[in-house]
């Protein structure tokens, strides 16, 4: 067996509406139970402003809702879609007082984008007051000039969300946020990365010292565009933005996770049943732009990086767990109460056995999806035993801890630590 630090899962949509007013599937309870029976011990799923909405009025919602279901520890960041001056010169100061230290913006969506000056205007409160901006990074006029072209000549099914949103729209994006960021000495973390010159720019940017970080997920290591091409509406199960790329991307993505690009593997659990209450919100035949966006994987992030990373040799045990734990408990403002085993830490601890084969179908799983993108991989490595607060939260195959019994997790950040540049320029030849 195999003693690691709990998981923690830094981007996940757990009881959150989408800006089409579509919930997820998984609530607090079982997202929380689906990430325990994983391997994690924490969570940061979203408190999600829309437009018109108070974030403080958000924020409680959210609070009000993990506290009497989540089984593990978790905290919360913010969306912020609606910045409006009493949201930058009110809420946001004082919630990072609080302990949320750490929001998102996006570059796309119609209901969710803002523009460069209210980016500016939140990266640069985020310096002031040591918090870390996250970044959605898509240029939301390319995609939807693509799309436009695509519906107009009837191209419709899911396999076009791949099309529109083209790897042009996350590169260029991505090095326009960072620009940003560089303007005002700010931090920033770029969320799930998919394809190589996105990739580039993080390592390029941290090789410069400034103080860019960057993440990925599962569904840029394990899938393809093709999975969007599968017979009629199966592909809406594998929409998610930006789209999983091609196997050249993949293997960028994975040498990003080797080299210092990525210092973070989250999931983006973003789970939608496979039905009108999810993908099909809009009916039994979608256009690809009407598709709920996003795919589920909070359970299987652990396993399917140690497998196919340890395992096989991509990642060592040492950079498995800092991707998966000890970095975000570093950039989130935990460590050292979460991301490490050491006197005066949580005993967060799971139990892993390292040559456990496991064959994924999502009755094993505990989310309330319907389905799994992984169904049918054998995957070798498990966590079989998960310790909360030294609780025994999950053992033999059964959750051994009460609904609502995780704590809520002030963070708080200090400055930004700078990049370690010359060790990654000589890594990044490899």
């Amino acid at each position: 067996m195999l003693i690691l630090p709990g998981g923690i899962d830094a981007h996940c949509h757990i009881e959150q509406e989408s800006s089409t007013r579509i919930m997820t599937a998984d609530d607090f309870y079982s997202g929380s139970v689906s990430a325990a029976f994983g391997g994690n011990t924490t969570f940061l799923p979203f408190a999600a402003q829309h437009r018109g909405q108070s974030l403080r009025e958000v924020v409680e919602t959210a609070r009000d809702r993990a506290r009497v279901k989540s089984v593990i520890d978790y905290g919360l960041h913010l969306i912020i879609s609606d910045p409006t001056e009493k949201v930058l010169e009110e809420e946001l100061p004082s919630l990072i007082k609080e302990g949320y230290t750490s929001f998102k913006v996006y570059m796309t969506y119609e209901m969710l984008k803002i523009n460069d000056r209210e980016i500016l205007d939140i990266l640069a409160l985020a310096r002031k007051n040591g918090a870390m901006t996250m970044v959605h990074a898509e240029n939301n006029e390319v995609i939807t000039w693509i799309t436009e072209r695509l519906l107009t000549r009837g191209y419709d099914a899911p396999k076009f969300h791949a099309v529109s949103h083209t790897p042009i729209a996350e590169s260029q994006a991505s090095r326009h946020a960072i620009d940003l960021a560089r303007l005002v000495d700010a931090p920033l973390l770029i969320v799930h990365v998919s394809e190589p010159e996105a990739a580039r720019a993080i390592l390029d940017a941290r090789n410069n010292g400034l103080p860019i970080y960057g993440e990925t997920c599962p569904q840029y290591l394990f899938l393809t565009a093709e999975d969007l091409d599968k017979n009629g509406m199966e592909g809406a199960k594998y929409c998610c933005s930006p789209p999983p790329r091609d196997k050249e991307s993949q293997e960028a993505i994975w040498l990003g996770l080797k080299n210092g690009t990525f210092q973070v593997f989250s999931s983006d659990h973003a789970p939608y049943r496979f039905d009108e209450t999810g993908k099909l919100a809009a009916g039994p035949n979608p256009t690809f732009p009407q598709i709920a966006n996003g795919v589920p994987g909070i359970e299987l992030r652990l396993p399917l990086l140690f497998s196919e990373g340890v395992g096989k040799g991509r990642i060592s045990i040492h950079q498995f767990v800092a991707l998966t734990s000890t970095n975000a408990a570093r950039i989130y403002g935990l460590l050292p109460r979460k991301g490490t085993i050491a006197i005066g830490s949580d005993a967060d601890i799971a139990i892993w056995d390292p040559g456990k084969e496991v064959t994924v179908t999502w009755d094993l799983l505990h989310d309330n999806v319907g389905y799994t993108p992984y169904e049918g991989r054998t995957l070798t490595g498990w966590p079989v035993t998960v310790l909360s607060r030294g609780r025994v939260a999950v053992e033999d195959g059964e959750l051994k801890v009460k609904r609502g019994s995780g704590e809520f997790l002030p963070r708080y950040l200090s400055a930004a630590p700078r990049p370690r540049g010359q060790l990654l320029k000589v890594e990044a030849t490899h």
